[in-house]
């Protein structure tokens, strides 16, 4: 699984003209998910994600994990995280999990990070075009790949 994910002030998705997720401080979070990536996979993940210390404390230093600042999570799956550019000019997504995979992954993930955080998680719409907006607070902006994860 590969993310991105933002620290944002506020943000919101919006899919065929209706806002499907917004929240205000919190986490952005962008999801790819690959037909290897597993449950462990996203049980690492979202663990890492809520602990992640890029809060501000009160000496205005990222010392700060999700779950001190009580903040909520906005996920949209994105499967274009699996983009491979090495050839070409048009990219190829032959590594990004079809929906069979990738739904109840994805699914699975975001119950884990309601689990691990205690947040108000929302999400996109899966599969829809969509539009997202947000204000990146910092900016501060995470890449992480369960892929790398020593």
């Amino acid at each position: 699984m590969r993310v991105v994910i933002q620290r944002v002030s506020k943000a919101s998705v919006t899919a065929e003209n209706e806002v499907v997720g917004k929240i205000n401080e919190g986490l952005m979070i962008l999801v790819g998910i690959e037909n290897e990536d597993k449950e462990e996979d996203a049980d690492w993940l979202s663990k890492k994600i809520c602990n992640l210390r890029i809060f501000d404390d009160e000496e205005g230093v990222m010392n700060k994990s999700l779950l001190d600042v009580k903040g909520n999570i906005l996920t949209v799956s994105q499967f274009t995280l699996h983009a491979k550019t090495k050839k070409g000019n048009r990219p190829s997504y032959i590594a990004a999990a079809k929906p069979d995979i990738s739904v109840p992954l994805y699914e699975y993930f975001v119950e884990k990070l309601k689990n691990e955080s205690g947040a108000n998680v929302e999400t996109g719409k899966f599969g829809a075009h969509m539009e997202v907006a947000l204000v990146n607070d910092g900016p501060v902006t995470i890449l992480i790949d369960t892929k790398n994860k020593e």
